[in-house]
C-alpha cells in the first residue's frame, strides 16, 4: 500500500537460540498498492535466549563499543557473539539501532564466511533487528553487499536459513530505494518458488515481500511474468482469512486480475479460487476486504456474461451487503457496483445510488440456489434497509435542525 515511512509495517521475530524459528511480517501501504502510497509500520517483537556465556548487560556506551569491537575481531567465537548481544540489544531500542549502524559491515561479512549454520542465524538475525523502523540501515545492508548472500540463503536446503532470508527480504524490500535493487537481482522467482514449496512462515514472508515489491511497476511487470496465481491462491486458501497474509495475497491477486484475460480465467478455473476470495470478503481486515471485492468487480467488469455467474454461485451477497453498509469508502462504492453488475438487468448505470441498492439486492435473491444462502442475504438485506432508513431520518433530522431560525 511512495512514502518510505515506517508507521504501518509489523514484524515479529521469535526465536530463543540461533537456530530457532523467526516470524516476520513487514507490511506497508505500499504493499497494499496499487491502492495507495509506502508507509512501512513495524512492531518487534523478540523473545531470546535467556542466558548467554557473557553477560553485556547495558547499552551504555562503553558496551555498545565493546560488542562493536567483538563484531571487527578475527576470532570466530567473539564475531557470534558480538552478533547475538548486537541482536539482543537492538530488539526494542532504535537508539541501539543507530548506534549499532557501524556493525552492517561486519554482520554482512559474517554472512559470506564458510562458517557454521548458527554464524549464519545470528548475523542475519542481527541485521534483522537493526532493519527494523530503520531506514538507513535498511539501505545501508543492501549496499553493504547483503542481497547476494540473503538469495543464496533462499535457495538453501536449510528451512530456517531460508526462513531468516524471507523475513530479511521482507523488512528490506520495504525501503523504496531497496524494490529496484532487490526486484533486478533475480529475487522474484525465488520468492514464487519458496511461496510454492517453503514452510508456512516462509511462504507468508515471501507474499509480503512480494506484495511490498510489487508497488514497483517494473517489479510487477517480473511478477507477472512468473505466473505466480496459483501459489498464491493455495496460500490464500491455506491462510486465515483474517491473517495479514490473505491480505496480501488478495492484494497480489487483485493486480493480477488487471494484467490480463489469463489470470482471470485462472481464477475461475482454480478449484475453490473464487470461494477462498469470497471468504476474504465475508471474513478478511477492512483492507483485504476491500482487495477482495476489488478482484471480483475486475472480473465482472471485464466479461460480465462470463463472470457473473460464477461469481454468484460461490454466495457473495451476503458479503457484499455488508460491505455496502460496513466497508471502507472504496470497499462501499465497488460494492455496490458489482451488486449493480451481478443483477439481471444489463442497463448501464454509471453510478449506484444507495436508494436502489434494495430493489437490485432484490432481483438478485430470487436468483440464489440454496435456502442458506438466500435466507442469510435476505437478513442481511432487511439490515441493510434499517441503516439505510436511520442514515436518512439523520439526514432529515439535521437539515431540519438547519432550517430552525433562532
Amino acid at each position: 500500500m511512495d512514502l518510505a515511512g515506517e508507521s504501518n509495517s509489523l514484524v515479529s521475530t521469535v526465536a530463543s537460540s540461533s537456530s530457532s524459528s523467526v516470524s516476520s511480517i513487514d507490511t506497508n501501504l505500499d504493499c497494499d498498492s496499487p491502492r495507495g502510497g509506502d508507509v512501512d509500520h513495524e512492531l518487534l517483537h523478540t523473545a531470546v535466549s535467556s542466558s548467554v556465556s557473557v553477560s553485556v548487560s547495558s547499552s551504555s556506551s562503553a558496551s555498545i563499543q565493546r560488542v562493536l569491537s567483538l563484531i571487527r575481531s578475527e576470532d570466530l567465537d567473539s564475531r557470534l557473539f558480538a552478533a547475538k548481544e548486537i541482536r539482543r540489544l537492538t530488539k526494542t531500542s532504535h537508539r541501539c539501532r543507530r548506534h549499532f549502524s557501524q556493525a552492517v559491515e561486519p554482520l554482512v561479512s559474517m554472512l559470506r564466511f564458510d562458517s557454521p549454520e548458527s554464524h549464519h542465524e545470528a548475523a542475519l538475525l542481527a541485521l534483522l533487528n537493526l532493519a527494523v523502523k530503520d531506514e538507513k540501515n535498511k539501505v545501508s545492508i543492501i549496499e553493504a553487499g547483503a542481497l547476494e548472500p540473503i538469495i543464496n540463503f533462499l535457495q538453501s536446503n536449510s528451512p530456517t536459513l531460508q526462513e531468516y532470508a524471507s523475513a530479511s527480504l521482507l523488512t528490506l524490500s520495504a525501503s523504496a530505494n531497496n524494490k529496484p535493487i532487490i526486484g533486478g537481482n533475480g529475487v522474484i522467482p525465488l520468492l514464487v518458488k519458496v511461496i510454492k514449496h517453503g514452510s508456512p512462515q516462509a511462504k507468508a514472508d515471501a507474499v509480503m515481500a512480494l506484495s511490498n515489491l510489487s508497488t514497483l511497476p517494473n517489479n510487477l511487470t517480473m511478477i507477472l511474468a512468473t505466473k505466480p496465481l496459483s501459489p498464491i491462491l493455495n496460500l490464500l486458501k491455506s491462510s486465515k482469512k483474517s491473517s495479514k497474509t490473505s491480505e496480501k495475497c488478495c492484494s497480489l491477486i487483485e493486480s493480477l486480475m488487471v494484467s490480463g484475460e489469463e489470470a482471470r480465467t485462472g481464477l475461475i478455473s482454480d478449484e475453490g479460487g473464487v470461494f477462498a476470495v469470497v471468504e476474504v470478503l465475508e471474513n478478511g481486515s477492512l483492507q483485504a476486504r476491500e482487495h477482495a471485492v476489488g478482484v471480483l468487480l475486475t472480473l465482472c467488469q471485464s466479461d460480465r456474461s462470463k463472470y457473473r455467474e460464477p461469481i454468484l454461485r460461490e454466495g457473495v451477497i451476503p458479503g457484499l451487503l455488508e460491505l455496502t453498509v460496513q466497508g471502507t469508502s472504496k470497499s462501499r462504492t465497488k460494492a455496490q457496483r458489482l451488486l449493480c453488475l451481478l443483477r439481471d438487468s444489463e442497463s448501464p448505470r454509471s453510478e449506484v445510488q444507495p436508494d436502489t441498492i434494495e430493489n437490485i439486492v432484490s432481483s438478485l435473491i430470487s436468483h440464489i440456489d440454496g435456502d442458506d444462502q438466500s435466507g442469510k442475504a435476505k437478513k442481511m438485506l432487511a439490515e441493510m434497509v434499517q441503516v439505510s432508513m436511520e442514515k436518512s431520518l439523520r439526514h432529515l433530522q439535521e437539515r431540519a435542525s438547519t432550517l430552525v431560525r433562532p
